[in-house]
């Protein structure tokens, strides 16, 4: 099917359903823009989480080998990125003031940068989540997240959100693939649970943002082998009594993208913007992008 017939008849489709009685779907995403990032330094690459400001015109990218990139954004009249400044990066610590080797130690997977602007990263690996007053700073010293026995050294929390002053985190992995995602939270050093997220099988927790409309967004992953990677987006509310209201809103074809892992949610005027980035493992074969969707509720 020609891309723009394809396109044309996905646009109609929630009006199909709506003549035929069934309800539209409560939102949908529309594409805003691919831009594929280069630089020529050595650190660049395996990007695995991002965070942009409540504008969308600067960013913290985090790489899986403990940098921290940080700096603007250039957007065409339409709001497609068209350059990535970067003004400072930043080579994370432990907390004697040493940086992190990449590794069991420096295997950092997830963002999320509070509105007062400290930073809370995620490891794989060492199991944990770490606190930066900046990046150049050491960690606070915080307690170790429970020990979940089916967590993985590769499947720890890759995905975490802030709200507030919590901060939520969901493992890579389920217990098993019919088993749902727990959702941790971590407050005042002390840690907690929010309830589960329903898991289907083969797909994976890679990042999470509540976005300005206060929804929790998941990006997920599924690895299809040599057909490359899909993903896919949800939405859900969460109350005191765990997830709810989940939708779906984005699912990916195999090789439509490369392997999306960061996932950024803010309000670009028109919208709720999703702001994701690839990480490229450091291969030849794959590249870093910066996909963009725009939410119509």
């Amino acid at each position: 099917m020609p891309i723009r017939r394809g396109r044309a008849l996905a646009a109609l489709f929630p009006l199909f359903l709506t003549a035929a009685g069934a309800p539209a779907p409560a939102a949908s995403l529309d594409y805003v823009g691919t831009y594929v990032w280069n630089r020529a330094d050595d650190s660049f690459g395996g990007f695995s989480a991002i965070e942009l400001n409540a504008d969308g015109t600067q960013f913290h990218a985090l790489t899986d080998r403990a940098r921290l990139y940080r700096g603007s954004i250039e957007r065409d009249p339409q709001g497609v990125i068209r350059a990535m400044n970067v003004s400072a990066r930043a080579h994370l610590k432990d907390r004697k003031g040493l940086p992190l080797e990449p590794g069991y130690h420096g295997d950092s997977e997830g963002l999320a940068v509070g509105e007062d602007g400290r930073i809370w990263i995620s490891f794989e690996g060492f199991n944990r989540i770490s606190l930066y007053q900046n990046p150049d700073a050491t960690p606070s010293r915080r307690r170790l997240p429970p020990k979940l026995p089916w967590m993985r050294i590769n499947s720890g929390f890759e995905a975490i959100a802030i709200r507030g002053n919590t901060v939520f985190a969901v493992p890579e992995r389920s217990e098993a693939e019919d088993q749902p995602f727990p959702v941790l939270t971590f407050r005042d050093n002390v840690w907690g649970r929010a309830g589960e997220i329903r898991r289907d099988p083969r797909w994976l927790a890679v990042a999470a943002d509540f976005g300005p409309d206060d929804w929790f967004y998941l990006l997920e992953r599924d690895f299809r082998g040599i057909l490359g990677f899909a993903s896919r987006v949800r939405r859900m509310r969460m109350t005191d009594d765990g997830p709810a209201d989940e939708e779906i809103l984005l699912t990916t074809r195999a090789l439509q993208y490369d392997n999306l892992e960061g996932l950024s949610v803010w309000r670009d005027g028109q919208g709720i913007r999703l702001t994701m980035i690839s990480d490229d493992n450091f291969l030849a074969l794959q590249r870093t992008e910066l996909v963009e969707y725009r939410l119509r509720d």
